[in-house]
């Protein structure tokens, strides 16, 4: 059984699909470069604040000032070479640093599908993306020098693709199975009435059986859309799911490229016929020599590449994928709550939280204290983000510590008044007001200092 599954996947199977799944994730990466661009972000995001959060264990990792456009230079050209197949695999390996470099530069821009384009570019890495449609093909083609038989590549680099994407639809599914979302369709019911204005289904949004229809559908479409696109018989009506799904949500919520990301990346589903298809049009748009798109005659017997490090560390990555969802398992409370665990795992769009934080510095030798305008130190946007997020509230309260020790304050501490409100619920503080945050230390340890949720949200 062993031996027939890695015979399996290491048959040869026509390139098309992966040539097709690197050009299009590499324009659509460029593309979304340039307009994070277009609209100031750069600036806006990382450059006007004047302190930036960080994730635990790369605090080391900041913009670079001005030289934070070069980043971003860096990370569009490669995106580019990535699509052209120029260089292939130096191409993606510095846009994954690249790109994953700006994704830590800032917690505070945190997005799910920020974290999806890392793993991705990742895996990439040691796909052989470049073997069919690519310049680098093509130059190895000339030379009669190719590791793999131009336009074939093994079973199992197609696969991982597909198990990847539907990992991401399955836990984002197994996400929704609460009873916020099942039950009181919330966070939707906040969200929806505000888009009234959207043409044609706009005067539906403030209906409650809207709110639950896309609450219970949201849900079904998650967990059964990659079964959907496995099986052939149902792969057009799952794809034109896709469509409409991504489709409403890039129309209906601010999620910038994420959807068309998502759309086309569902198309590696579908057989090398179909992509074959994209690839002559291609062809025939820029005129290009018809060279690049025959193929070789089919190898005989399985692919047993030299490179059996690269299945190693795949098998190694997709198990850690597989996992680390989980490990809110570990921490007690409410995960909405304290949200230990709750980024990296899937979870999309799943509560809307608003929360009021209140810093005390005070001497504790003499007991005088005063209070601190956080407008002086963040940005709106981060003072939102910080206002509900533990860990932000704690590495902001070192922030503090530390700047009003430089200023020659002496025998700090700082204490915070908080409170939040969770998917429509009542304000509740967050936060024991009565700890010294400057004396906890950030680890992936359960934070003691947050308050109970004294509610109950059923399910995974």
């Amino acid at each position: 059984m062993r031996v027939n599954y890695f015979k399996r996947m290491n048959t040869p199977v026509e390139a098309a699909p992966l040539a097709v799944f690197r050009i299009l994730f590499g324009v659509l990466m460029f593309a979304s470069i340039l307009r994070f661009w277009s609209y100031g972000w750069i600036e806006k995001l990382y450059l006007e604040p004047q302190w930036h959060f960080s994730y635990y264990g790369f605090e080391w990792v900041k913009p670079l000032g001005v030289m934070t456009y070069g980043l971003f230079v860096i990370c569009a050209l490669s995106a580019l070479m990535v699509g052209v197949g120029f260089k292939y695999r130096w191409a993606i390996i510095l846009f994954f640093l690249s790109f994953t470099y700006i994704e830590l530069m800032d917690k505070t821009t945190y997005l799910n599908h920020y974290y999806f384009i890392s793993v991705l570019s990742f895996l990439m890495i040691f796909l052989p993306a470049a073997n069919y449609f690519s310049w680098d093909a093509w130059q190895a083609q000339k030379r009669s020098q190719s590791e793999i038989p131009y336009g074939w590549v093994p079973r199992w680099t197609i696969d991982v693709l597909k198990v990847l994407l539907g990992m991401v639809y399955f836990y984002a599914g197994l996400a929704k199975l609460n009873s916020d979302w099942l039950l009181k369709a919330m966070p939707l019911k906040i969200w929806l009435p505000a888009k009234f204005d959207v043409p044609v289904i706009g005067d539906l949004m403030s209906y409650a059986w809207v709110h639950y229809a896309f609450s219970w559908g949201g849900a079904l479409y998650d967990l059964l859309i990659p079964f959907l696109l496995l099986w052939k018989s149902t792969r057009g009506v799952a794809f034109f799911l896709v469509v409409v799904f991504h489709g409403l949500t890039g129309i209906l919520f601010p999620i910038g490229m994420f959807p068309y990301i998502m759309i086309v990346s569902t198309l590696i589903f579908f057989d090398s016929s179909v992509h074959r298809r994209i690839i002559f049009q291609l062809s025939r748009l820029f005129r290009l020599p018809k060279t690049l798109t025959t193929l070789v005659s089919k190898p005989e017997g399985p692919f047993f590449s030299s490179k059996s490090i690269f299945k190693t560390v795949i098998y190694i990555f997709m198990g850690v994928q597989l996992l680390f969802p989980w490990r809110y398992l570990l921490y007690p409370g409410e995960l909405f709550w304290t949200e230990e665990g709750y980024r990296f795992s899937w979870r999309v769009m799943l509560m809307e939280k608003s929360g009021y934080a209140q810093f005390k510095v005070v001497n504790g030798a003499t007991g005088k204290r005063f209070y601190v305008d956080n407008r002086d130190f963040l940005s709106p946007f981060q003072e939102k983000q910080m206002s509900f997020q533990p860990d932000f509230i704690l590495e902001y309260a070192h922030m503090l510590r530390d700047h009003f020790q430089q200023q020659g304050h002496q025998n700090i501490e700082i204490y915070v008044e908080s409170s939040v409100a969770l998917n429509g619920r009542l304000s509740r503080p967050l936060i024991d007001p009565n700890v010294d945050l400057a004396q906890e230390k950030e680890s992936f340890a359960h934070k003691t200092w947050i308050l109970p949720f004294k509610d109950a949200i059923l399910g995974l």
